[in-house]
């Protein structure tokens, strides 16, 4: 029986080495493979053209180059663009395409579907399905790297990132964002093994100051990724105490915010930056009272960090509404006066479904978090007033 195929973007440098030396190949066949696949963006081993002819051949009948099928691209009035990516057995992910001034940054998903069930994400009522491999997750930065490269019809070029061997005249994507699909950390060894093919310069050479993991907050991989790949981290917070925050994001009731916060001083001595980033998704009526906005205050006055307000992209399942304008300008407005760093996140791509908490992919549900949104969500409904909103005012 043929042993199947290996997908060369499953591997980062040191996997690559060994791969390339147990074809009894010499060490720097795994430096040409990583260049012509990440930065000439070739996935065709027959047009590697400095390889030996006996190793083409070999790599032939053993490896490919197979980044995910598209299903689906969106462009947004903004020039934001969306890519639904096919991942098998009837699952599909989104990754976007942000581009501002300065800079293009890439959204990347790391599961079909997402297990914590963030009651305002709709990537969460979507259900889980299963992690993505390594080679899913670094191929759409490969996918949207080089297809945006070679477009000419593409809404940026970025190109005051140069990296030293690279042939190409500027770069689209210069910064990356785990802010797709899923938990990154609960799919920690792929996502480490793509956090590494981002950082090398002999792939995308990007800095660690422009990759970002966001998480909700998996304490003992956040003390891990300390160790093994530290990074941007950013925290998806939404919530000033733990009441409020067990009902919106429920992984709150395994790492309560005493752990969380342990875990980001603990994160810090090791960021690339000198502060770490909250997020915290604007609901009207539900996190955005000035009350809360002291209470956030107190809560994060002794860490160096930067706290994004983020307008709630509603859907329909969640039952929420965006806090309006004057609300938010009122929270930020305490939080700077408090001497807090507090930005509000512009909304991009909301037209195609781009924006932040709006990516839901396609995916079969093996968790059952779908049925039991709507469970809960009955539930709180039928309660009158909503109990969890009472205890806030205690």
């Amino acid at each position: 029986m043929t042993s199947p195929r290996v997908n060369l973007l499953d591997f980062d440098a040191d996997q690559m080495a060994a791969y390339v030396a147990g074809l009894n190949e010499k060490p720097f066949r795994a430096k040409q493979l990583m260049q012509w696949i990440h930065q000439r963006g070739v996935s065709n081993i027959n047009d590697m053209s400095d390889l030996a002819k006996t190793f083409r051949t070999t790599l032939l009948d053993k490896a490919e180059i197979v980044s995910l099928p598209v299903l689906k691209d969106e462009h947004a009035t903004d020039g934001t663009r969306k890519w639904l990516l096919d991942v098998g057995a009837g699952n599909a992910v989104e990754s976007v395409f942000i581009p501002e001034d300065g800079r293009g940054t890439l959204c990347i998903s790391s599961q079909a579907g997402c297990a914590v069930n963030c009651r305002f994400c709709s990537t969460g009522y979507q259900g889980f399905s299963r992690n993505l491999t390594a080679g899913e997750i670094i191929g759409q930065l490969w996918f949207a790297e080089h297809l945006l490269r070679n477009d000419p019809n593409a809404v940026r070029r970025i190109e005051e990132f140069p990296t030293p061997g690279w042939e190409h005249t500027g770069r689209v994507i210069s910064n990356v964002v785990m802010m797709g699909m899923g938990e990154p950390l609960l799919n920690y060894d792929n996502v480490i093994t793509a956090l590494r093919l981002m950082l090398d310069d002999r792939a995308y050479g990007l800095s660690r100051r422009r990759v970002t993991v966001s998480t909700s907050g998996v304490v003992p991989m956040i003390d891990r990724l300390a160790q093994d790949c530290p990074v941007a981290l950013a925290v998806s917070l939404h919530a000033p105490n733990d009441a409020l925050r067990d009902q919106l994001v429920p992984l709150n009731q395994k790492y309560p915010l005493k752990e969380l916060l342990a875990a980001c001083e603990r994160y810090l001595p090791f960021a690339p930056r000198d502060f770490l980033t909250f997020e915290y998704c604007m609901l009207d009526g539900i996190n955005d009272s000035d009350i809360q906005a002291k209470e956030l205050v107190r809560l994060l006055k002794d860490i160096k960090c930067k706290i994004n307000l983020i307008p709630f992209n509603p859907f329909p399942e969640s039952g929420l509404k965006r806090s309006t304008a004057q609300r938010i300008h009122a929270f930020v407005n305490i939080l700077l006066e408090a001497g807090m760093v507090a930005t509000v996140r512009k909304t991009r791509g909301d037209d195609i479904a781009a924006a932040c908490g709006q990516l839901a992919g396609d995916v079969v549900d093996r968790t059952r978090v779908r049925e039991r949104a709507v469970h809960d969500a009955e539930i709180v409904q039928s309660e009158q007033p909503i109990h969890w909103l009472n205890k806030l005012d205690d």
